[in-house]
């Protein structure tokens, strides 16, 4: 199939690219570059010795994403572009709304016009706000923590909508837990422009020395350790979810939660790290993040009965990658 990848230049983006390469389908991709590099397609390339179509264009523009279905004949959509940042949301809610929701409407809106009928979207396990772990897909959603975790529950009521008026709409709503580590290569991985928001860029820069010590946002949760748990999953098994997804879309709307199932704390996180790479990571407790919430885990068992999907790569497997990535990359 052709499938457009939204945000495909981006960390999860890139990594679904090379999955979808490998399963044999083609891939054009829409980024406007706000948070990744062109750079990372030809890495992509290097790995699949296959060519992506690339427009660097923002989702938000109507016109310049008409442009590119007229263009190509596309079969579906991996939709991941969006602003991610948790705390950065909190501080700038107007930017993560436009951004985020206008991006989805507009993108549905030019399938429909198309008759584009299959659509993977790129949710989060945010949406499930401070309910009880594990989270279950059947869960009501309470995404009050972040408006970041607003736009992508918002985009999900809009695609739910959109399915019930449209009977023939695959639509597949990913939440997807915390993705670390990087492709095995060492050649494409999680490279955020400034300052990481995300915990394993922030270590994998310390352990290189680009950053002195690892910030702990609070050690005072009802936690195994007092510092927040989460789900952390490999990129590359979040990638081959989002191919295992596409294979399985049928008429309507799925939800599936993709994680490992297991919790893991920031300082298990570190000490993890520390035991595949032998080396130490300094750190420094500090208070609290505003929008975090002491434990998200997944409940992962319709995602693996319903696309025949699970999870492969352990922790010390995502922290080894990260540090190969890291050492590799040159800015």
């Amino acid at each position: 199939m052709n499938i457009l990848v939204t945000g495909g230049a981006g960390y999860i983006g890139s990594h679904t690219c090379v999955a979808l390469l490998k399963a044999g389908h083609n891939v054009i991709v829409a980024d406007n570059l706000s948070n990744s590099k062109a750079e990372t397609l030809d890495k992509v390339k290097q790995i699949t010795k296959k060519e992506v179509i690339f427009y660097q264009i923002d989702l938000t523009d109507e016109l310049l994403v008409d442009t590119i279905f007229s263009d190509n004949d596309i079969d579906g959509v991996i939709h991941f572009a969006g602003l991610k940042a948790v705390g950065e949301s909190v501080e700038k809610p107007i930017e993560y709304y436009f951004n985020n929701i206008v991006s989805t409407m507009v993108l549905v809106k030019t399938c429909q016009k198309y008759n584009v009928q299959r659509l993977v979207f790129s949710s989060s396990a945010t949406v499930y706000g401070e309910n009880k772990v594990p989270f279950v897909e059947t869960m009501e959603l309470l995404p009050t923590t972040n408006p970041y975790g607003e736009t992508k529950a918002m985009s999900e009521r809009i695609l739910k909508d959109v399915g019930k008026a449209n009977p023939d709409f695959s639509i597949s709503i990913l939440r997807y837990f915390n993705p670390v580590g990087a492709h095995e290569s060492g050649l494409i991985g999680e490279a955020p422009n400034g300052i990481p928001n995300n915990l394993m860029p922030y270590i994998t820069q310390v352990a290189k020395g680009k950053l002195d010590k690892l910030q702990v946002f609070g050690n005072d949760y009802p936690t195994v350790d007092g510092t927040g748990v989460r789900d952390y999953i490999h990129v590359m098994d979040l990638a081959e979810g989002h191919v295992a997804a596409l294979n399985n879309l049928s008429n309507g709307i799925h939800i599936y939660n993709l994680g490992t199932g297991k919790g893991t704390s920031v300082l298990e996180l570190v000490n993890a790290f520390e035991k595949a790479n032998t080396i130490k990571i300094p750190y420094k407790i500090i208070g609290r993040r505003k929008g975090d919430i002491a434990s998200c885990y997944a409940d992962v068992s319709k995602s693996q009965e319903k696309l025949s999907w699970l999870a492969k790569r352990d922790i010390i497997d995502m922290c080894r990658d990260a540090w190969r990535f890291e050492m590799n990359y040159q800015e």
